[in-house]
């Protein structure tokens, strides 16, 4: 049976107290975040540890009347510190009572849409981490795990894009408990005060002010936790995404152990479709994929088309 996780839609309109489903049309903003499970921390705090296990016990074959040396299995203990992601807003006072629906609704929509802003930026944040495309003061995220921070690493697979600045990435990760996930102390994770009229300090006019914010961290579990594809840009270097290149990613998983989702921005997702259009016996236009080798694709703006060459 699978795992039927608690998602990030779920969080928030039960924090929010909001429509699920106005809700889930501000996720479909940030795809990555809405496929990703949620769950507690370890132990309620705002500390998250987990085990990694990094060594197998040695076992063997033994005759009649001889023994054999015990071992022991090895694990590792990762921790994730949950920070605080803030998405307060507030709006002019009297721009509040001349809005035709009214100050609440106008309080409501400037929170969805802040509410969208912090889940893209949670996104970017699982995908750059502290890196110069996420955000420094955030939490690690995919690229800083020594794991797919080079081309020399196993679960990596190099695109072979050269030019500076003009790169991207698919990656492929596997979701559940003991690889990625979003994890927040649930007793404390999305923070929503009470909406008070106050002063803007920097220019003294009154202004309905929403205090909110969301306790989070990213878990990616172990080496097996996601792949990546390095360096794609068809553009100038003529090195696109292609099935081939998914074929290897998907290779380096464990036998049983495939990744649950394929994540790529839409030029990538382009270059895909037409690489199938290419090789198409048909000459038909290739529909755009939805998935690779039966894992499923999904596009996010978060992730952009101008790293740096990985090496």
């Amino acid at each position: 049976m699978a795992n039927d996780f608690l998602a990030v839609a779920d969080f928030v309109a039960d924090a929010l107290d909001v429509d699920k489903t106005l809700t889930t049309s501000v996720l479909n903003q940030s795809p990555l975040v809405a496929a990703t499970p949620i769950t507690d921390t370890s132990d309620g705090s705002s500390t998250h540890q987990w085990n990694v296990y990094t060594q197998a016990p040695v076992v063997g074959f033994r005759t009649v009347n001889a023994g054999r040396d015990y071992d022991s299995s090895i694990d590792t203990v990762s921790s994730a510190t949950c920070l605080i992601l803030d998405f307060s807003w507030r709006v002019d006072f009297a721009l509040a009572h001349t809005w035709r629906q009214g100050a609440q609704d106008l309080i409501a929509r400037e929170g969805l849409r802040h509410l969208g802003a912090a889940l893209f930026k949670l996104e970017q944040q699982m995908v750059y981490g502290t890196t110069a495309k996420g955000d420094s003061a955030g939490f690690a995220g995919l690229i800083d795990n020594t794991a797919y921070d080079a081309v020399g690493d196993d679960m990596v697979i190099n695109a072979a894009g050269t030019t500076a600045d003009v790169q991207s990435s698919m990656w492929a990760i596997k979701f559940g408990f003991d690889h990625c996930r979003l994890v927040t102390p649930m007793d404390q994770g999305i923070q929503l005060g009470d909406t008070i009229v106050t002063e803007a300090n920097e220019s003294n006019h009154p202004v309905y002010y929403t205090p909110a914010s969301l306790y989070i961290a990213y878990q990616v579990g172990a080496k097996y936790s996601a792949g990546r594809i390095a360096n794609l840009n068809n553009a100038t270097d003529s090195k696109p995404l292609t099935d081939d290149l998914i074929s290897s990613l998907l290779a380096t998983f464990p036998a049983g152990g495939g990744p649950d989702i394929l994540v790529c921005n839409r030029t990538s997702l382009k270059d895909l479709q037409q690489s199938r259009t290419s090789t198409n016996p048909t000459g038909a236009p290739a529909p755009f994929p939805d998935n690779a080798f039966g894992v499923p694709i999904i596009t996010s703006d978060a992730i952009v088309q101008t790293e740096a060459v990985e090496t």
